[in-house]
């Protein structure tokens, strides 16, 4: 039986608003788009968030099939959860929530998910989903049982609306770091979380709390990472900016997809994980940022498919209608 990449988190619909164009919906939660980022990558995808079984919801069921991604939570009767996405003249989204975050209890869903894929290879969270209660407890307790045959990566995505006690968010944020093997965050998280430190700082501090991988991802000025043998810069692709909407989800889907292709993920890889090389990491960080610039020259969250991420990275062998 196939191995499966799980992802448990929130999906919601995006209302995007801007001066310049009328309000549209698309399907998005970082937990989602990562999801969907890592099916258009060709990777076996399974997802566990809550929908409601309004309007939303069943956008959301459509985009999931489409994806051939395998959702493991039916609909609920509870309003599908939405942000409202605002875009400044550079393309910069800031957002609002109306969101419910309820699920099964950890054994049920983990039962759930295992019935459903046989064997899970890699499991992500992050963002909303690991913070707000009370699905946050679930979600923690159910990667602390699932790192026993799974590596796992983490997004904070840090929102100081949702939680405006940056000390709790901290502690939430640290002992999630402690469970995962992949961390990935942006400036903004870090500087949200940690002003009075440099990001090179916290990078380090999250590496001695146990991951083999920290990336940061800088906007226009690129990402970075930090790996026990060392650290690694990449400049941004250019690109003709729509928005930035689901551009470092897309990161994240690409920096999974490129570490399963050199074959580290999975708990008994975990070793190997924690030895990754400087040129491995550099091949990671050059992938991602090519899937994040792509995205970034599309409407929302659109991550590029394999072919497409190919042809942009130079193989020849790729071809995109």
């Amino acid at each position: 039986m196939k191995s499966h990449l799980a992802v448990i988190g929130e999906c919601l619909v995006d209302v995007v608003e801007s001066e310049t164009s009328a309000p549209t919906a698309h399907v998005g939660g970082s937990p989602l788009n990562v999801a969907v980022g890592l099916a258009r990558l060709d990777h076996p995808v399974v997802f566990a968030g809550r929908r409601g079984s309004d309007d939303y919801g069943r956008l959301i069921a459509r985009t999931l099939r489409a994806q051939g991604i395998t959702a493991v939570l039916d609909a609920d009767d509870l309003p599908t959860s939405v942000a409202t996405a605002t875009l400044d003249p550079t393309g910069q989204a800031s957002y609002e929530f109306s969101l419910d975050w309820t699920l099964p209890a950890a054994e049920e869903l983990t039962a759930t998910l295992s019935q459903a894929t046989g064997t899970i290879e890699h499991v992500h969270s992050g963002s909303l989903a690991t913070l707000i209660e009370p699905g946050a407890s679930v979600v923690k307790t159910m990667l602390e049982g699932l790192r026993e045959s799974a590596t796992i990566s983490y997004d904070p995505n840090y929102r100081p609306t949702l939680v405006p006690n940056r000390e709790e968010a901290r502690t939430r944020v640290e002992e999630l770091v402690g469970l995962a093997d992949v961390i990935q965050a942006s400036t903004d998280d870090l500087e949200l979380l940690y002003p009075e430190r440099p990001i090179t700082e916290t990078m380090q501090a999250w590496l001695q709390l146990g991951p083999a991988l920290v990336t940061v991802t800088r906007g226009a000025s690129g990402a970075m990472a930090l790996a026990r043998s060392g650290f690694a810069e990449q400049n941004a692709f250019p690109a003709d900016v729509a928005d930035t909407v689901g551009a470092g989800d897309s990161f994240m889907a690409a920096t999974l997809s490129t570490l399963r292709q050199q074959g580290v993920l999975g708990a008994e890889n975990r070793q190997a994980l924690q030895a990754i090389t400087e040129h491995d990491v550099a091949q990671v960080l050059h992938t991602a940022a090519q899937a994040a610039a792509i995205t970034s020259s599309r409407f929302g969250a659109q991550p590029p498919t394999g072919q497409e991420l190919s042809a942009a990275l130079g193989d020849p062998s790729a071809t995109v209608a």
